[in-house]
């Protein structure tokens, strides 16, 4: 890229899905990034596009984030549920839709920015937001996040680097959660709390 994006090409790459870099914006606008290497029309249907690798850099460093007390779904923003909000979205099929696009953008996501191409191990994005990475993982296989009074997994950060905790309702829920991150491309473990005695999953993105 010989000269830096216009302000009002900046607004459009900021805007852009935080998870996957879906883009939005007129067919003008989008030809323009795609010309200059900062977004690619994805082959299949419907043709959304992505930010590259050079695209998302910019993104990274001009951050684009709520504004106090405002949540990313305020903002308009795709969060995968890492369970427990307070306000969780909606469960609808408008939902389900904006999921399994996350997941398949984070899928091509892997494949533009992991040096082999490989889509079945999680990428540098994944490793900077572990929690958003691996909810996304449960919550497009399907797994129910928790939610006010109904049980359901719960992905939280930990202390040790590249490691989530993944908590279920029961060990039958937390199997089921460990299968479908590791079939995502995560190594998880199961292990027990000392005090508390609750089993849960210590998840790290696989490397190789």
């Amino acid at each position: 890229m010989s000269r830096p994006p216009t302000a009002a090409q900046r607004r459009l790459i900021e805007a852009a899905d935080p998870v996957t870099g879906r883009l939005r914006g007129t067919p003008a606008q989008l030809a323009t990034l795609v010309k200059r290497g900062l977004a690619f029309r994805h082959p299949r249907p419907p043709h959304d596009h992505f930010l590259t690798p050079a695209g998302h850099r910019i993104r990274e460093a001009a951050p684009s984030e709520p504004t106090a007390g405002e949540s990313a779904s305020d903002a308009g923003v795709f969060a995968a549920r890492a369970g427990g909000e307070e306000e969780p979205p909606g469960d609808g099929a408008a939902r389900l839709r904006e999921v399994r696009g996350a997941w398949q953008g984070l899928l091509e996501l892997r494949r533009m920015t992991n040096p082999d191409g490989a889509a079945d191990r999680p990428c540098g994005w994944e490793r900077t937001h572990l929690v958003r990475a691996a909810a996304l993982a449960l919550e497009a296989a399907g797994h129910r996040p928790a939610s006010g009074d109904a049980d359901g997994y719960r992905v939280r950060a930990t202390a040790q680097p590249e490691a989530v905790a993944v908590y279920a309702p029961d060990a039958e829920s937390l199997a089921a959660c460990a299968a479908t991150l590791e079939r995502a491309g995560w190594q998880p473990g199961e292990y027990t709390e000392p005090r508390t005695r609750v089993r849960y999953l210590l998840a790290s993105p696989r490397r190789v």
